[in-house]
């Protein structure tokens, strides 16, 4: 059977016909936005996806009654110690650990260690 061809309509367990459909067909796309089957696209189709950014100082667990004890002033310890590098996370996974920075009195972090791939794939 032709998958490029229309099929007949064909007959549901309910008894109901479907309509007829076509299987679609693909081809390539080349770096250059054309069907060249080039073996090394560019990255440029990709630079306008949005990621979301995260920098995570620490972790903490605690019960749902704790938590509600919390109030303003309250002080919840961390998992990491002072000074310990920040987990810098895009889209949840693991890319780098850095360290916060002040810039113009805004705060940024200043890249100390980027994760591997081969690290980022096993965590």
């Amino acid at each position: 059977m032709d998958p490029s061809k229309t099929t007949e309509d064909t007959t549901t367990g309910s008894g109901q016909a479907e309509a007829g459909f076509r299987a679609a067909a693909f081809q390539q796309v080349g770096s250059d936005g054309e069907g060249t089957g080039d073996a090394h696209p560019s990255i440029d189709v990709i630079l306008d996806v949005p990621v979301t950014l995260s920098l995570e100082v620490g972790r903490a667990r605690m019960s749902v009654g704790k938590l509600l004890r919390l109030s303003q002033g309250s002080v919840v310890e961390l998992d990491r110690g002072a000074g310990e590098p920040l987990d810098v996370l895009v889209n949840g996974a693991l890319v780098a650990h850095g360290e916060i920075v002040v810039i113009n009195d805004k705060f940024g972090i200043r890249l100390t260690d980027v994760v591997s791939p081969a690290a980022r794939q096993a965590g």
